[in-house]
């Protein structure tokens, strides 16, 4: 008996994920709709702005929120984390990620505190030698990005540790006091500027940051470097292709985020009147959510430096209302939470908006 022949099936072909249908919207419209997403952190800062006023407790039937006490405290708070947002957002921009800073930060706090304290180093060469160390600390993992191709993330949590490391090794695992005067292990005098204020209002390190968040709105807006930086984010490969530098673009804005954080430490050890390893724990968290809220997206290619300065400054703002408000701590981190995915949220929504 003849067997019958066997049939064969074809392979059919695997399915692809439906695509996400761009929403078509008329020209007034959309001219909105982009205006919302482009100016979306101011928008959130200024409603969060006017939440915090509603809900601040009063007293002696003054808003709490809105004394000059209250607001200093805020862009105080706020200047550390600014800064290293800004340094954060040149790596974000190219598709990286950095969260060594933190560690950096503490690194250069123990390191101030070391070389005016024990070194006997005035405040100029002190200050020249740790943003020297955080500039190479940024620059090395920035290289080893670039030649090695490994993931920042990867390479920037080694350099967490690494720098946590050699600060404890510095600082003997203790934090180093400051104290200030003409004598063997005291700081000169002019270091504790850090800690004032002009006029008393303006506290000197949310000076600072405005001085830096200035210059890299202005950096990112007119500087060949910045459409480097946006084109890597953007396309590599193409990029690569079109003549950038990629390299050397990207070992400068790790270099850039390290300045940063150690410009941010050597404030924080002013501020605290101290150096600690442990400074900085955990503010690489805060500095990648600014940067989100103000905008700027993971993938790279796409972010504003004004996004950023107002991403830090609602974070500021919505610590320091929970905090008049008694809020618990966990609830409060909660809350942060929440912030962050609702801003991932609006970047996820936008490229459907066509």
């Amino acid at each position: 008996m003849n067997s019958p022949n066997p049939t064969t099936v074809a392979a059919s072909p695997p399915e692809t994920p439906p695509r996400r249908r761009a929403i078509r919207l008329p020209k007034d419209r959309q001219a909105i709709v982009d205006n919302f997403f482009r100016f979306q952190s101011l928008f959130g800062l200024v409603a969060v702005f006017l939440i915090a006023i509603a809900v601040s407790p009063s007293r002696n039937g003054e808003n709490v929120f809105l004394s000059s006490g209250n607001l200093a405290n805020i862009v105080r708070a706020v200047s550390e984390i600014g800064i290293i947002a800004v340094g954060m957002t040149f790596v974000i921009l190219i598709g990286g990620i950095d969260l060594s800073v933190g560690a950096v930060l503490g690194l250069a706090a123990v390191g101030s505190a070391t070389l005016m304290v024990d070194s006997g180093l005035g405040i100029v060469p002190t200050v020249l030698i740790v943003l020297f160390i955080g500039t190479a600390f940024g620059a090395t993992q920035g290289a080893i990005v670039a030649r090695l191709g490994i993931q920042s993330f990867i390479v920037t949590l080694a350099g967490l540790q690494a720098a946590r490391g050699i600060a404890r090794m510095w600082s003997g695992g203790l934090g180093i006091p400051i104290a200030y005067g003409e004598g063997p292990q005291e700081a000169p005098e002019a270091f504790s500027l850090l800690s004032g204020s002009i006029n008393g209002v303006l506290p000197v390190p949310a000076l600072i940051f405005l001085a830096i968040g200035v210059g890299a709105l202005l950096v990112l807006r007119s500087t060949a470097f910045a459409r480097h930086v946006y084109a890597i984010g953007g396309n590599e490969k193409a990029a690569r292709l079109s003549g950038v530098p990629v390299r050397r673009v990207r070992v400068t804005v790790f270099a850039i985020s390290g300045l940063l954080a150690a410009l941010a430490g050597i404030i924080h050890a002013g501020q605290l009147n101290q150096g600690s390893p442990n400074d900085g724990a955990g503010y690489e968290l805060d500095a990648i959510a600014a940067v989100v809220i103000g905008g700027t997206s993971l993938a790279g290619g796409s972010g504003s430096m004004g996004g950023t300065i107002a991403g830090a400054l609602l974070l500021g703002i919505l610590n320091n209302i929970l905090a008049l408000n008694n809020i618990d701590a966990n609830v409060q981190l909660v809350v942060k939470g929440l912030v962050i995915v609702a801003a991932a949220a609006l970047q996820r929504l936008r490229p459907r908006i066509a």
